[in-house]
């Protein structure tokens, strides 16, 4: 039978959600302790990648269990139990048998974090960015996003992707609270890299190093050098994966 476990982790610790050989991963991870669990090799297939120091605060991966679980409950109990402290299951879900947590979602959403403050109790999970920057023309320059679909300018080289076309449908910034700047960007997939690209581009324009419509012609260019260099990753958190209601029994 085949589930849907929903999580959230700090990824400072962890080289990346995906498996890598001799690394630590929060998909090896949460692997171990299902199979330790559940008694049968279990692998979790996650909804994306998040790179290495990238956390989530909302994440789904799928799973195959050979039986179908007795008590939900209980086991979210002990695998919070057993799990190192920085993952967190929060539910765990039936789903259909063919659905997918990468292929399915409709939808996914990030958020940066920059804190215009030095802060020791929030260095691991934003970019304390002290120079002046001008939010509003930050928000112009996003708001441009949308008018786009090739974001080869923001992906990652070798990547191997299959595509760069990606369907933005929301990116602006906000203060959350003050000085705690959130950048939000909501699209169908994203490239490796390239909210972290974007957000260190969009930066650049705040500083006044490029305009608004120079943001414009680095998009436009379908080319990486272009861009600037990527923001740290301890500030970038996966917050959103959606899907249809009817994949869930």
């Amino acid at each position: 039978m085949r589930y849907f476990v929903e999580l959230r982790y700090l990824g400072r610790a962890y080289c990346g959600w995906q498996c890598q050989p001799d690394q630590p991963t929060v998909q090896e991870t949460v692997n171990r302790a299902l199979s330790t669990l559940l008694r049968a090799e279990i692998g979790v297939t996650g909804a994306g990648r998040t790179d290495t120091g990238v956390n989530a605060s909302y994440y789904v991966a799928h799973f195959d269990c050979p039986a179908p679980i007795a008590d939900v409950g209980q086991l979210i109990y002990k695998l919070n139990f057993l799990l190192p402290g920085d993952i967190a299951v929060s539910a765990i879900r039936p789903v259909r048998p063919d659905a997918h947590a990468r292929f399915d979602a409709c939808e996914r959403e990030y958020r940066y974090f920059i804190e215009r403050r030095k802060n020791p109790f929030s260095r691991d999970l934003s970019w304390q960015y002290y120079v002046p920057l001008d939010l509003e023309r930050m928000n112009r320059a996003a708001a441009l996003l949308p008018e786009f679909d090739d974001f080869t300018s923001f992906a990652k080289l070798n990547s191997n992707n299959k595509t760069n076309i990606c369907r933005i449908s929301h990116a602006a910034w906000t203060e959350q609270s003050e000085g705690v700047w959130r950048f939000t960007i909501r699209a169908d997939r994203f490239l490796r890299n390239m909210v972290r690209s974007i957000v260190g581009t969009l930066v650049d324009v705040g500083r006044g190093r490029y305009t608004v419509e120079q943001f414009r012609e680095i998009v436009a260019a379908r080319d990486l050098s272009r861009s600037s260099a990527g923001a740290p990753a301890q500030g970038l958190f996966l917050s959103d994966v959606t899907y249809k209601d009817d994949i869930y029994l």
